[in-house]
């Protein structure tokens, strides 16, 4: 059984009784979207809408609303099969992940990628990758294009599970970033299990920190279940990447309340272990740290709840109502060896 990290934050973040409270709604609001459309794809995925594989964002949300924060409209985001979060967070719309779920041409990637393979030129959202590591190797590869159009405000930031910091992909991505002195944030989603395996049993060094650090990129890690804690780490790190050009390192720890995917019968972990790391919900932990400093009321939570039922009620009536691709254009965007021959 994996251990519950007692102390996994150099710091304590609170927010203030003048801190604009604006914000700290539209957090709670971005984390509860999340929270909301996960739990109504497996509805449909249950319901048949949904084929293939299905990987929950529940319990993670604080890591992608808290890091999106920090990152600018011009910066590059690369994500893992687990990306519904991140996707959201970025701000591609529900109807269009919804539809790309179902294999719809509305959604996305067109209809093309499915659950594991979110993407959108138009928000710099390239991509979630099903091969465990995968999206490694492409985010140094931007970052590199950036740095040689000069681009020097621009960041690519990387979300990767503990899992793939037992890939090969992850020492030769972070040793080239560091070669080369990329912009890369990299942003380790420690959950703890890659998929059934947990850290413990895969790795001898469980402190991703370190592996970071001996290939001489600065790190930190962070309390990934504080909305907080995963914000002003992030805004620190994106700072130092702008700053001075280099990768920076985050690991964030945080959990899944869900299994690996819902063809996971989750065998591998104790309910017990479960409960615990739900006492330190992300949404219920904030939504009480906003209570205490009269920052939200019943009717604030009622009226978020309201507006993103809404939203997700649209999303599934848009996605059913979305047309398959015609079967003429199934190898449209397609490469093949005769491409570009006349």
């Amino acid at each position: 059984m994996a251990e519950v990290p007692l102390s996994s934050a150099p710091k304590v973040e609170v927010i203030k009784q003048d801190q604009d409270r604006e914000h700290a709604l539209f957090l709670l609001r971005e984390m509860l979207r999340i929270r909301r459309f996960e739990e109504k794809a497996a509805e449909v995925y249950t319901l048949g809408k949904i084929r293939g594989f299905l990987h929950l964002y529940i319990g993670e949300e604080a890591v992608a609303v808290g890091a999106m924060q920090a990152l600018t409209a011009n910066d590059r985001i690369v994500a893992t099969y687990r990306e519904h979060g991140q996707a959201l967070a970025r701000g591609i719309s529900a109807n269009s992940l919804m539809a790309e779920m179902y294999g719809k041409i509305t959604g996305c990637s067109h209809g093309h990628g499915g659950s594991m393979h979110f993407f959108d030129i138009s928000r710099r959202f390239y991509g979630g990758y099903a091969i465990v590591g995968g999206g490694l190797p492409v985010a140094v590869g931007l970052a590199l294009a950036d740095k040689l159009q000069h681009n020097e405000k621009t960041i690519t930031a990387c979300f990767f599970g503990d899992g793939a910091a037992a890939e090969g992909e992850f020492y030769e991505s972070l040793n080239l970033a560091a070669l080369w002195k990329l912009p890369v944030l990299f942003l380790c989603e420690n959950n703890l299990y890659a998929m059934g395996t947990a850290l413990d049993r895969a790795f001898a060094q469980t402190n991703i920190c370190l592996k970071a650090q001996a290939q001489g990129i600065e790190s930190e890690s962070v309390d990934g279940m504080s909305i907080l804690a995963v914000e002003a780490a992030t805004h620190r790190a994106a700072e130092a990447v702008r700053s001075t050009g280099r990768p920076f390192l985050l690991e964030l720890h945080t959990y899944r309340f869900r299994a690996h995917s819902m063809a996971d019968p989750d065998l591998y972990r104790t309910k017990k272990e479960i409960a615990e790391w739900q006492v330190r919900d992300p949404i219920k932990v904030f939504e009480q740290h906003l209570r205490e400093r009269g920052l939200l009321t019943d009717a604030d939570l009622a009226s978020l709840e309201s507006a993103i039922a809404h939203e997700l009620d649209e999303a599934v009536q848009f996605a059913d109502s979305s047309p398959w691709e015609p079967v003429e254009d199934l190898t449209r965007d397609v490469c093949t060896p005769e491409a570009g021959k006349s």
